[in-house]
């Protein structure tokens, strides 16, 4: 039985931390505080400098949806084609048709690209109409592991679906993710048995700047430009040593 915790970090700090945790791997993005999405190729090897676990880089081009069109899906080619030339190991990807299906077009080319490299379908699967048919189109195009909430805000929320995903999975790996602790991992395991899990574990930092303008505001209104967000390292710790007993 194969135990696995992900740590999906933004920066060189995060990705120290959790490896210092005890991460089993890295899921390697930018801007996690809308989600995620590509990380610059400076931010992945220097990353890889830094930590000897490994590092599956993270490919969505924008915040938003996931139906992309002909630009945005070029530019996520050149990703695949990047990153895998520089020596990722593995591409999490996801694309969808207005319908909410997997599209299956879209997916197939990156999977292509992909080759031999295992490929992780992110969750824009908890954006599918059907989640047991998208398990079953992902199994078909040979995605290795799907991270998924069951289709909710939290995999704790989602812990029924999740259950019902694990039954029907064959050889696809799922993994919980959204929510994810070390009490979570403890219930959701009882109740489904997963044994893979994706978390953040991110804290708040307090910015160092001594100077603070507070009428600009760079980015989302509802943020703090003067808060940083940085995974925690006793909370992967806390999580990783639930997740070995």
């Amino acid at each position: 039985m194969r135990k696995i915790l992900e740590v999906c970090v933004d920066s060189v700090e995060s990705a120290k931390n959790a490896a210092a945790g005890g991460a089993d791997r890295l899921e390697l993005c930018a801007d996690l505080v809308v989600g995620g999405v590509t990380p610059s190729l400076a931010l992945y090897e220097r990353v890889r400098e830094v930590v000897q676990i490994p590092v599956h880089v993270l490919l969505r081009p924008r915040f938003g949806d996931f139906l992309y069109g002909k630009e945005e899906f070029e530019v996520l080619k050149r990703q695949a084609q990047s990153f895998k030339a520089a020596g990722a190991d593995a591409l999490v990807i996801g694309c969808l048709t207005r319908a909410g299906e997997l599209d299956m077009e879209q997916m197939g080319v990156l999977m292509e690209i992909a080759g031999d490299l295992p490929v992780t379908l992110h969750r824009a699967f908890d954006m599918c109409a059907d989640l047991e048919k998208a398990l079953d189109v992902a199994g078909r195009l040979g995605v290795r592991t799907i991270l998924t909430s069951g289709g909710h805000a939290s995999a704790l929320a989602g812990v029924e679906m999740l259950k019902r995903l694990q039954e029907k999975a064959g050889e696809v790996e799922i993994m919980a993710g959204a929510g994810i602790s070390a009490n979570a991992i403890r219930e959701i395991y009882q109740r489904t048995r997963i044994t893979s899990y994706h978390m953040s574990g991110k804290k708040v930092v307090e910015s160092a700047m001594e100077y603070r303008n507070p009428k600009v505001n760079m980015g989302l209104p509802q943020l703090s430009e003067y808060e940083i967000w940085q995974t925690d390292e006793e909370a992967v710790r806390r999580a990783k040593k639930v997740l070995e007993g």
